[in-house]
């Protein structure tokens, strides 16, 4: 699959998902994306190690693939070191020889060995032991290993992509992560968004999940006016779990609310309750008859009622949005239809 982007050059994408190849796309069309994009193609042309920051969730393999395919070629080889516990981590890190300790009934290539001549993506670097920091840190200063056992050095060169959610410099600072590695591998930093902060693209991000596990289905209004307003914590690939959990439990061409998993229906839920959001602070933000243009009260109460409160807090909120009504709603912490109908009932005019 390819497409055309803002720039006008052409990207590809692809991933080997259970044995099969599917089309896989840093889909979105925002600034901070484009910047990400241009960045890494830059990136594959030299040699130079990457450091990705990000959230779970947030595409940093989809990122380090491309900065590989922009580059010369040769292996990806992805080093999950949060799957790696105990002894045997050194093993599949630089593998072993026959009889190096009980099990080892043949020889083994590890990791290291398989990423020559190409790209070795340390996922969640900040995981790895010390003891191995420090072996890694002489495989890219010297380009040579021992493996397990063995009194052979081998070779191995690659580029070094690292990835991590947690904050290396502070893990530096209280002795979790080894100094000289991070200087080694913090040479050109890209730092990937948050999807909250990029909602633009999460209409592109539907679209593209929809088409990759759904049967022609699409998604209701007012279905997509919630996932507008949900931060999605766990990012992309909780949005992509979202699509696979709705088209998997509902037989209609639509989605709806009611198909949407538990942590957007609580989501919802909490939007629709009045009390701690927006609703009071506007209303007590808003001064007594300065509701655009009407009359103001010749005598005012210490306490208003309810009603009146609710409709000061309305015409506030669309003051705020410029009379945005979707986003009055988002702010107010109602639906679209709620708003609709309280604008009517209070006679409020645009």
């Amino acid at each position: 699959m390819s497409r055309l982007l803002a720039d006008g050059s052409e990207d590809r994408y692809w991933m080997i998902a259970e044995g099969k190849a599917r089309s896989y796309e840093l889909v979105g069309q925002s600034a901070r994306l484009r910047n990400v994009l241009r960045l890494a193609s830059k990136l594959g042309r030299g040699n130079w190690p990457v450091l990705l920051l990000g959230e779970t969730g947030t595409g940093k393999e989809l990122v380090a693939r491309t900065i590989h395919r922009s580059g010369p070629g040769g292996p990806f080889v992805t080093i999950d070191c949060s799957s790696m516990v105990g002894p045997l981590m050194e093993s599949e890190l630089f593998g072993h020889v026959k009889g190096a300790f009980t099990g080892a009934h043949s020889n083994k290539i590890g990791l290291i060995e398989q990423a020559n001549g190409g790209t070795a993506f340390f996922d969640e670097i900040g995981e790895l032991p010390l003891d191995l920091q420090a072996k890694l840190l002489r495989v890219l200063q010297e380009k040579e290993f021992r493996p397990v056992g063995s009194l052979q050095v081998r070779k191995s060169s690659f580029r070094i992509i690292a990835a991590t959610n947690r904050d290396l410099a502070k893990e530096v600072e209280k002795g979790r992560f080894r100094q000289d590695l991070y200087y080694r591998l913090n040479v050109v930093t890209l730092r990937l968004s948050p999807l909250r902060e990029r909602k633009e693209d999460l209409p592109a991000l539907i679209r593209h999940f929809l088409e990759l596990y759904g049967n022609g289905h699409t998604i209701s209004g007012e279905l997509l006016e919630l996932m507008m307003a949900y931060d999605w914590p766990g990012n992309v690939r909780e949005l992509e779990n979202c699509i696979q959990h709705m088209v998997a439990i509902n037989s209609g061409p639509v989605l709806h609310l009611h198909d949407a998993p538990s942590q957007l229906l609580h989501f919802h839920e909490q939007r629709r309750r009045p009390s701690g959001n927006f609703l009071q602070a506007a209303a007590a933000a808003a001064p007594p008859g300065a509701e655009g243009g009407e009359a103001s009260d010749s005598f005012v109460t210490p306490v208003l009622p309810l009603a009146e409160m609710e409709r000061r807090a309305i015409i506030n909120a669309l003051r705020y949005t410029k009379g945005d009504r979707v986003m009055a709603a988002h702010l107010l912490g109602i639906g679209r239809t709620t708003l609709y109908r309280k604008i009517k009932e209070y006679g409020i005019r645009d």
